[in-house]
Parts: structure tokens; C-alpha cells; sequence
């Protein structure tokens, strides 16, 4: 299991992420980092484990304001492991995830593609029931690269769960994809079962920050 943590930011802060209604995102508070300084927390992130990779979530960029390319390189200097998924609205620069709510077409997509390269993985993003994209996006796996990111939004920072039965729709689907699943793990109860359905890994923060899930969870789930 292929634990991922996540920062969210916003106005050059790190943000506490809430049911992702990013309007009532207030900044964190957390006891692995004594301020809301991005690099802060991810460097507090990392003293928990080895984490590899880190996902950034650019508020800024991902609703339309213009992306904290500042804050994105301060944390991508900062950060010892050896790969940073940026999510920000933006595909000009590898390694970017490609979020389908700021899709407007397949073509849009495509383009992103040749962007952000054949690595970059894709987030399909859901708002209740909603899938936030082109709809070909959704029902033609044959688009999918080889990561992919199940994000139900409203679950994000909510502590209700993740969607399995989404994910396994999707795991059913994916062929040899790796699955991410992205909002509402609570705990390593959560992150067993999403691996016993297929999936190859979670983003999750709230969870590590309130101590849910432990370092020697990390070490058993790896």
C-alpha cells in the first residue's frame, strides 16, 4: 500500500481541508509542525515515515487564481523524498497531476497529456455522485494512464470513509492501472480495506495529522 500524504494550500499557507468545500478551508493546525508553513508540514509529514512521495494540492492555481509556483518550489527544495505530485490547475511541467474538474473536453485533455508527460497521473474527481469532467473521460478506461486517482471530493477531510464501492467499480475497470483513492480515510482500518479490494494506495492527511494512523501503521501497511 502506497500511503500518500497531502498539503493543501492556499495564500502561501497550508489549509485544513474540509468535506472539500475549499471555502471553508481554514489554515492547519497540526502537532507535527509548529506553523502552517508548507515546508514546515512537510517536513513534519516526513518525520513520521519515508514518505516518497507527497501531493500538493495549489488551491490557487486549481480555482482559477493563478498557481503558487513560489510556494510549490520552496516545498518541492524542502522535500527528501523523491516525488512530488502538484496538483494546480496546470499541466506545463512533468510530474503534474491532470485533475478532470478543470477539464472542459477531451481534446483539453489530450493536450494535457502531451504537457505533463505519459508519467503524470490522472485525478478523476467526483462531487457526490457527480463526476466533475468530460464524460468520455469517465467511461473509456483506454484514456487512463497508468496512475489514477479516485478523488471524491466531499469525503476530503470529512472522516466518513472512503467510497468502496466506487473504487472497486474502478479497480474492476482498470485493468493493470494503479488506483489511488483520495478522500475520507480515517484510519488503518480504511486503508486495509482498500487494499483488499485493489487499490494501490491512498492520499490521505487529516488522518496522519490527529495520529490515526501511526508510524507503525505505516511500517505494516508498506
Amino acid at each position: 500500500m502506497h500511503v500518500i500524504p497531502v498539503i493543501d494550500i492556499r495564500g502561501g499557507v497550508a489549509v485544513a481541508a474540509s468535506r472539500g468545500d475549499r471555502a471553508r478551508y481554514r489554515s492547519l493546525e497540526t502537532p507535527l509542525a509548529a506553523s502552517a508553513d508548507p515546508v514546515a508540514v512537510a517536513l513534519g509529514l516526513r518525520s513520521l515515515f519515508p514518505f516518497s512521495t507527497l501531493y500538493v494540492a495549489d488551491l490557487d492555481g486549481i480555482e482559477g487564481r493563478g498557481a503558487d509556483l513560489a510556494t510549490q518550489q520552496r516545498v518541492f527544495d524542502a522535500w527528501p523524498g523523491t516525488e512530488l505530485w502538484i496538483d494546480d490547475g496546470t499541466t506545463d511541467l512533468r510530474h503534474r497531476v491532470i485533475g478532470s474538474e478543470t477539464l472542459r473536453s477531451l481534446v483539453d485533455y489530450e493536450s494535457a497529456r502531451r504537457s505533463a508527460g505519459p508519467s503524470a497521473p490522472l485525478s478523476l474527481d467526483f462531487r457526490g455522485d457527480t463526476f466533475l469532467g468530460p464524460p468520455q473521460l469517465l467511461d473509456d478506461a483506454t484514456l487512463w494512464p497508468d496512475r489514477v486517482i479516485v478523488m471524491t471530493l466531499a469525503r476530503v477531510g470529512s472522516g466518513e470513509g472512503p467510497d468502496l464501492t466506487r473504487l472497486a467499480a474502478i479497480v474492476a475497470r482498470a485493468g493493470n492501472r494503479q488506483i489511488y483513492a483520495a478522500g475520507g480515510v480515517r484510519d488503518v482500518d480504511d486503508l486495509k480495506a482498500l487494499r483488499d479490494i485493489g487499490v494501490a494506495g491512498a492520499l490521505i492527511a487529516t488522518a496522519l495529522h490527529s495520529g490515526k494512523v501511526t508510524p507503525g501503521d505505516l511500517v505494516t501497511l508498506a
